[in-house]
């Protein structure tokens, strides 16, 4: 009899995913544990594949864990976040203007025009809306908001909302924009906002990115044989290091839920999902 395999689910945000997920599908079977996995074209698919038995885990967005979280809890059941990266905890967005711009307090963006990314990014659009919020500041109340939507129901994965946005404040087609933060970097150094053409007019708090999500009635064996063997992933591995470096993180970390504090309150006052994890964003194609 063969052993049982162990099925995750990913999103194809981009090509890099294949070569990624085969890579761990062959440090896996080296170390004795079955692995496939399945690729979902959006995370709203592929948290409903978790309730109907196609997937026994999934690398979810803090979207998608949100969503799974909700859907469960409102059939008795449980998911369970067990592995992030290091580089998914404590993260920040933060609300740009250009460095001439003559805002220098969120309380002037009142009238003005933001940019922001997809409809469905934590780190673009809900939590730096939930800022705004919190600041007094509503949108189409207190200023306009220009979505960057692309690539629906990929949760923000992709970068093309926050450069499109980033892009457009460059031109000066937008008042501000937001940005996570590790991308702000990043659009320095690549040219798109060139260093001294922006000013950070504020940060949101912190919060956490993705994790591996646990199907109800996942075999208990299976994940926590793929948990030991990620926690026992070395940096200075010269096997292991390529892989790591495709995924983007230096360590993995076991999973918490304490970080999504700010993105659960933003997908209520946004309406994003209900408390059931039913989709209720008006416009929103995946």
């Amino acid at each position: 009899m063969s052993e049982p395999t162990l099925i995750m689910g990913a999103v194809a945000y981009a090509p890099k995913v294949v070569t990624i997920w085969e890579g761990f599908k062959a440090f896996f079977a080296q170390h004795g544990l079955a692995f496939d996995y399945l690729l979902y074209s959006n995370y709203e698919r592929q948290v409903e594949a978790q309730f109907d038995g196609s997937i026994h885990l999934a690398w979810n967005s803090p979207l998608a864990w949100v969503r799974a979280d909700r859907i469960a809890r409102a059939r008795g059941q449980q998911v369970h976040a067990v592995a992030m990266r290091d580089t998914d905890c404590d993260l920040r967005s933060a609300i740009v203007v250009r460095a001439d711009s003559p805002v220098q307090s969120l309380d002037q963006l009142r009238g003005k025009t933001i940019g922001f990314g997809a409809t469905d990014s934590p780190q673009a659009t809900l939590i730096p809306l939930d800022h705004l919020r919190g600041a007094g500041l509503v949108q189409s109340r207190d200023f306009q908001a220009r979505l960057f939507d692309v690539l629906g129901g990929k949760h923000g994965d992709h970068i093309g909302g926050e450069r499109d946005a980033a892009m457009a404040l460059r031109a000066g087609e937008i008042d501000a924009c937001c940005l996570i933060d590790g991308n702000l970097l990043a659009f320095g150094l690549d040219g798109t906002l060139p260093a001294g053409s922006t000013r950070v007019l504020a940060r949101t708090g912190a919060y956490d990115h993705c994790n591996f999500t646990t199907s109800p009635d996942a075999p208990a064996a299976l994940i926590e044989r793929f948990v030991s063997l990620l926690m026992a992933m070395r940096w200075d591995d010269p096997q292991v290091r390529p892989l790591l470096e495709l995924e983007g993180l230096r360590e993995w970390r076991a999973g918490r839920t304490s970080g999504y504090a700010l993105l659960e309150r933003a997908v209520d006052d946004e309406r994003f999902y209900d408390g059931d994890g039913r989709i209720t964003a008006t416009g929103y194609r995946y």
